[in-house]
């Protein structure tokens, strides 16, 4: 099979190792006579899998002692009512902060559980550019940030201040991309659906002492404390998910870590955002400079048809998934951990000449 370069925002490329691996496993796990995935969840072979995972993110986020990681269900959409059912106490507020549309639709649940503050909208602006700084309220429950917007093609890249209030961060398309001050957040949560793995499992990473506050008239799945109680086997977890991501989680270590991860994006990212900003205008990024992502990359080019053309054109070469999302339009080039450099080169060359033939 000729593999096609994967440019989609999620289910996103995995490593080809990574799939071979599983590829090999599937149907027999350690001579077990039947699948990993077809075993108890309680199996002394799952068992390992399970906590070779958690250990994994421990190592390479050099997670403290004082933080639980948790393995969950629903996606990040899930945790945007999960987090205030359990974190945002009656008669208090929360503060937020409004950069895309994910952000947007976290703030939407949230709206419905409790009281929340907007410290930055960025709609006015057309979700363009993140704050410099944050005033947050002192008394706020906790502030809520996402750390990478893929639809807007916006990554915070510099971490905002907040005091005593604790942040809680969606990190869903950036996560293990770079180093990260764990100790910094209250908690982080991922679909692993970007850098981690196949969809179907969450990580939430969770500091003990946020847990005092889950209350206990939640029902047994919806409060955080119950999966902490049960290392994150309350009931049934997403076995395949889980032990796709060990093997991610395997190959990231592999290549050298969080820190290889961020020297490698923040090179691939250069070679596609150089393509724009020397093209004179015939490729334009809508977001400010200092707020681009390095995980999905947006552009737009002269007109509508042109860029049906550009994305029909690359279809041809086997490069997919440049269609920008329905809400905004345009192209985007999301380039994740699992994105090889060789698959960006190419798209940067095909750029180059499909300007060049037009110009």
């Amino acid at each position: 099979m000729s593999r096609k370069i994967n440019f989609y925002a999620g289910p996103s490329t995995l490593p080809v190792d990574v799939l071979a691996e599983l590829k090999k496993n599937i149907d027999e796990y350690q001579g077990m006579g039947l699948s990993l995935i077809e075993t108890s969840h309680r199996s002394k072979e799952y068992d390992a899998v399970h906590n070779e995972a958690i250990s994994l993110f421990r190592e390479l986020l050099n997670i403290p002692e004082d933080y639980h990681v948790l393995f969950l269900g629903g996606g990040a959409t899930l945790q945007f009512s999960m987090i205030p059912m359990n974190f945002l106490p009656a008669g208090r507020s929360c503060d937020f902060t409004l950069t895309g549309t994910w952000a947007s639709k976290a703030y939407a649940d949230t709206k419905k559980v409790g009281k929340v503050e907007v410290l930055f909208d960025g709609k006015d602006s057309g979700y363009t550019t993140l704050p410099e700084s944050l005033e947050v309220h002192k008394d706020a429950a906790y502030l809520h940030i996402t750390s990478n917007e893929t639809i807007g093609g916006l990554q915070w890249q510099k971490w905002p201040e907040a005091g005593n209030v604790p942040i809680i961060a969606d990190m869903s398309s950036d996560i293990l991309s770079r180093p990260l001050p764990v100790e910094k957040f209250a908690m982080i949560y991922a679909g692993a659906q970007k850098n981690l793995g196949p969809a179907g499992v969450t990580i939430a990473i969770i500091r003990k002492d946020l847990l005092e506050r889950c209350p206990d008239s939640l029902t047994a799945y919806l409060n955080y404390r119950t999966h902490a109680d049960k290392n994150s086997l309350y009931n049934t977890p997403p076995v395949f998910s889980i032990y796709a991501m060990m093997h991610v989680l395997r190959w990231v270590k592999k290549q050298g870590g969080a820190e290889a991860m961020d020297r490698l994006s923040r090179e691939k990212a250069a070679i596609i955002y150089n393509i724009i900003d020397e093209s004179n205008g015939f490729y334009t990024c809508p977001v400010e400079e200092k707020s681009r992502s390095r995980m999905n990359i947006v552009f737009r080019l002269k007109n509508e048809d042109m860029e049906k053309t550009f994305i029909a054109e690359a279809g041809k070469r086997d490069m997919l998934g440049l269609k920008g999302h329905r809400v905004v339009g345009g192209c985007r080039a999301s380039i994740y951990n699992s994105m090889p450099k060789e698959g960006v080169q190419q798209l940067a060359d095909f750029m180059k000449e499909f300007a060049r033939d037009r110009t």
